[in-house]
């Protein structure tokens, strides 16, 4: 199968470079999606033995006007045929259930919002996958089609950003160790989505014009309100500004998150001006959500935080502070600022701007330019 988009943005390899390729064996996680279809046939043109794997982490329930496993595995068998490589199955749903969901749910449960995908990629992509493709597949690597880089096998490992800006995803691989990523390749890290559509335009696989997946892998397209309902009893309660006048009523705390705008169910408010109402904070103590107007509101700033649960990509403390940058959310730009170490597994982060919806439970993650040095959950803000 040939390419001429793979051609102009690849070099081609040496007969050396593809003998040695030939030599190891690379499983490539198939989600059913364009980046993963395209990723498995890069590996291709670049000699490994490639073989696709596909797993099934979320079987709660079989609504399959929600779940999307059934078509996303058809999906990913046409691409593999079409490739002409073997497909493996596997179920991880109970470790899916014990490592990520419960977690998920005792997060929300205890006021914090979460990043399930972090969680995911820690124990289960990067984890069980990577465990199962090495010890029952005899791997030598894994592959996936996230949109990060590494450095050339005969270099030190690394995590680093994707080169499309637009799509990078190291800020939720940042618990990924060096040794994790020495197993790991990323073969659309160093393209574009849009090239990596064209690629599949031309081989003409079943997921060139798939849609991305959005939300949360085990939620689908449903309302995440009605999911988290099943799961979770919501406890309405009052809505107060700063001031501590109601100003409304909520139906549960764990519906809500710090700088949330839409949703509040605020009407007009006598002697209020006509600024959006924000969410700065969640009284767990009294069920209460407190508001206050304008984006620019000192409410909603906080000059840095305390972080824990630290993951860092070499796996070495920070023992001395260090300049770097900081993300508090996926697609944020990049804050500078200054990590102070409190203890090994503690962090207090001050920024050199106050920046705004610094959520707890939320995770931190810090860079040097292109590197992703690691990160962890944010346990408090900083006013």
């Amino acid at each position: 199968m040939k390419s001429k988009t793979y051609q102009q943005h690849f070099p081609a390899l040496t007969d050396e470079q593809l003998a040695e390729n030939a030599k190891k064996k690379v499983i490539c996680g198939m989600s059913g999606g364009v980046d993963s279809s395209v990723s498995a046939f890069i590996l291709q043109q670049q000699g490994y033995q490639v073989e696709g794997l596909f797993m099934k982490n979320w079987e709660e329930d079989d609504d399959t006007d929600y779940c999307t496993a059934a078509a996303d595995l058809a999906d990913a068998q046409a691409v593999c045929d079409k490739l002409g490589i073997k497909l493996h199955k596997i179920n991880f749903a109970a470790e899916y259930w014990d490592n990520v969901f419960e977690h998920f749910l005792a997060e929300y449960k205890a006021g914090r919002t979460p990043n399930p995908d972090i969680l995911c990629n820690k124990e289960i992509k990067f984890k069980a996958f990577l465990e199962y493709a090495a010890e029952d597949l005899g791997a030598d690597f894994i592959a996936t089609g996230h949109y990060v880089r590494r450095p050339p096998l005969d270099q030190h490992p690394k995590l680093l950003r994707g080169l499309d800006s637009n799509k990078d995803q190291s800020y939720f691989l940042y618990t990924l160790s060096e040794q994790q990523v020495a197993q790991s390749l990323f073969p659309v890290g160093d393209i574009e989505k849009p090239i990596v559509r064209a690629i599949a335009e031309d081989l003409g696989l079943a997921t060139a014009k798939k849609k991305d997946s959005t939300g949360i892998c085990f939620i689908g397209e449903r309302k995440f309100k009605d999911f988290l309902a099943r799961y979770l009893p919501a406890q309405a309660g009052d809505i107060k500004t700063v001031d501590g006048q109601v100003i409304g009523r909520h139906d549960g705390l764990m519906y809500h998150t710090l700088g949330q705008r839409k949703g509040l169910g605020i009407g007009g408010v006598k002697g209020a001006s006509e600024n959006a109402w924000y969410v700065v904070e969640k009284d767990l103590v009294n069920n209460v959500l407190i508001v206050a107007q304008g984006q620019d509101n000192s409410a909603l700033l906080s000059s840095g935080l305390i972080a824990s649960q630290l993951h860092w990509v070499d796996r070495q403390p920070i023992r001395e502070k260090l300049r770097c940058t900081v993300k508090t959310r996926y697609r944020q730009a990049d804050i500078l600022c200054e990590i102070q170490p409190l203890d090994d597994e503690t962090i207090r982060v001050i920024f050199d701007e106050p920046q705004i919806a610094v959520t707890p439970g939320q995770s931190a993650v810090f860079y040097q330019g292109e590197v992703c040095l690691g990160g962890g959950i944010i346990e408090e803000q900083l006013k």
